[in-house]
């Protein structure tokens, strides 16, 4: 067996990955925390007719399970959406998707906890927003200490979740069948009035629908730690998430609609778990309940704050923030990230008031925007990276289906309270603004050296910044010429540092008789001055080894580059190595 190098090893530590019941406990505690409250805001909208709409719901993340099964596969690493779209297609749609991820991060942990703290009201009566603002304060204070997800930890609260959830399913069938008084017959003809209201029987499950998707809130989060996971064990995870929402959501749904009537169900949305375990098994289940919803609910809130602190760490990485936010303290967190992240949050649960229509409204449209958009990449990585190795390839229909699904489900979403999109634009708008000024960075400072001439001062200010953010470098590895003129084309258009070294690898030659490298350095001068990336200080460079993760490793090593700023074409099938070997390197064509 080929040794690896001593960078090569030093780049790759040996850590514990997770098996496949650790990293179900982690994305699945995510995505079954929404069982607290995706019934009462289904029966809302679909009436009795929840459980069926609950049931289809099942249907599209059997369609997403095989969209992200294909990316992940190509693509094993952190990041989800922005990662796929990154190395499908450019910054700035990448750049989108991450800023959706971060709103979506945002209303995990607002809805998280404002439901947490219903759950615990039902029992005992207590300020609901101010502890929730507690809450989250808590966690902030927590992840900026460096207490982090634990899987341990994790895999113990979603053992007792599914406990829980298993006995409440458990009750509600002895319920129905031991002579439980059944409001199932009522609850149909309540559901009348729904459906005059919102037009009829298909206009009210098109809006249960898309109000019920938030039901699968947390399925992408699997994506976003890959890198963590042993090999095989990420489609086990999307697997086992599919499975336990379609078990869990339409059999709750419906224990609720046989237990309670309409009115009783409207009441207790926010809790209503609570409520009918109260009907089920007296006070003890109800208890049980509560306390669990308090713990899965908080441990989604952590999850948020853990996974927002790497995504925008990442992102800065990549020039998508100005790198002050992302300073790092003695503990290994963030603490700038996570006390605006804090903030952020606060004033989305004081603007909204807790209202969890609101919040789920929100909520729905930025985490079916991140979904819509992995659907999105897939399609665009069949036709920008065509060579690129996959070992699975998913039924073009399903991705077609489950980006249609999404995108149905955000417009649903917007004609349901269009209030909901004010609140999403406000939290949007600014973030994306700020992303693709740092993006641009060097043509906003261009702009304001020109305006600020007659002003030394400030003028000197803008150049210094600007000779700053333009002392940034990338490595770029080639091999064949034809693809010269798209590679400086996607540097000048996606990053602001103007330092490129194209290297090139070939273990059996020389550079003297090696026609490809000769033919780089001729090319690159003719094509610069016939008007190509004038700007940009490139230099040739010639690695006599084999292509591959270790002189890959060497290279970024000796020039002290992040893995993140290096750029390569697709790994083929020929290729004896993955791409999950070369630590997050960019793929560009």
């Amino acid at each position: 067996m080929k040794k690896k190098s001593a960078v090569h090893a030093q780049a790759h530590p040996e850590h514990t990955k997770l098996s496949q019941w650790f990293a179900t406990a982690i994305c699945g505690n995510d995505i079954l925390s929404s069982t607290f409250y995706v019934s009462g805001i289904s029966i809302i909208y679909a009436g009795v007719y929840a459980p069926i709409v609950l049931a289809c719901i099942s249907l599209v993340l059997f369609f997403y399970k095989s969209v992200y099964t294909e990316v992940v596969s190509a693509l094993p690493v952190n990041g989800g959406a922005y990662n796929c779209l990154l190395n499908a297609t450019s910054k700035q749609l990448a750049a989108i998707a991450g800023t959706t991820t971060i709103l979506s991060y945002i209303a995990t942990a607002v809805i998280s906890g404002e439901s947490a703290m219903q759950y615990l009201n039902s029992l005992v009566t207590i300020p609901v927003i101010p502890l929730t603002i507690g809450l989250l304060g808590l966690f902030a204070v927590l992840v900026i200490s460096g207490i982090k997800d634990s899987a341990k930890v994790a895999f113990a609260i979603f053992s007792f979740h599914v406990l829980v959830l298993s006995g409440f399913v458990a009750f509600g069938a002895y319920y129905a069948l031991s002579g439980g008084h059944s409001y199932l017959w009522a609850n149909l003809t309540a559901t009348t009035p729904i459906l005059d209201r919102l037009g009829g029987l298909i206009p009210a499950i098109f809006f249960g629908f898309a109000a019920s998707l938030l039901g699968v809130s947390g399925f992408e989060s699997s994506a976003n730690f890959v890198e963590e996971q042993k090999p095989g064990v990420f489609p086990k995870t999307l697997r086992n998430m599919l499975i336990s929402v379609a078990i869990f959501n339409p059999s709750i749904a419906l224990i609720a609609l046989n237990t309670l009537p309409f009115d009783v169900i409207i009441k207790a949305k926010d809790f209503l778990l609570s409520d009918v375990a109260h009907v089920l098994g007296g006070p003890i289940l109800q208890y049980i309940v509560v306390i669990d919803a308090v713990f899965v609910l908080s441990g989604a809130v952590l999850t948020a704050f853990v996974g927002v602190s790497g995504l925008i760490f990442r992102m800065t990485t990549d020039g998508c923030f100005p790198d002050i936010i992302a300073k790092v303290n003695k503990k290994g967190s963030y603490p700038y990230i996570i006390i605006l992240f804090f903030a952020l949050c606060t004033s989305i649960l004081l603007a909204t008031n807790g209202d969890l229509l609101s919040l789920a409204g929100v909520y729905t449209i930025a985490f079916l925007s991140v979904m819509t958009l992995f659907a999105l990449g897939n399609l665009l990585m069949r036709e920008t990276r065509k060579e690129l190795k996959r070992p699975y390839h998913a039924p073009l229909i399903f991705v077609i289906f489950a980006f249609i699904a999404t995108a149905v489900g955000i417009f649903g979403n917007v004609r349901l309270d269009p209030v909901n999109v004010r609140y999403f634009l406000t939290y949007f708008a600014p973030a994306i603004l700020l992303v693709f000024g740092t993006i641009y960075l060097d043509y906003v400072l261009r702009a304001l050296m020109r305006f600020t001439r007659r002003i030394p001062v400030l003028h000197d200010f803008f150049e210094r910044m600007f000779d700053k953010s333009a002392s940034g470098t990338y490595i770029v590895f080639v091999h064949h010429l034809d693809r010269l003129y798209d590679i400086l084309n996607y540097i000048d258009r996606n990053e602001v540092g103007r330092n490129v070294y194209f290297v090139h690898c070939n273990d059996k030659g020389t550079p003297e008789y090696d026609k490809d490298y000769k033919e780089l350095v001729k090319t690159i001068p003719i094509l610069q001055k016939s008007g190509v990336c004038p700007q940009l200080n490139i230099q040739t460079v010639y690695r006599h080894e084999k292509f591959g993760p270790e002189v890959v490793d060497s290279v970024a090593h000796d020039y002290k580059i992040p893995k993140n700023k290096v750029l390569l074409g697709s790994i083929r099938d020929e290729h004896t190595f993955s791409y999950e070997e070369f630590d997050g390197a960019r793929i560009i064509f």
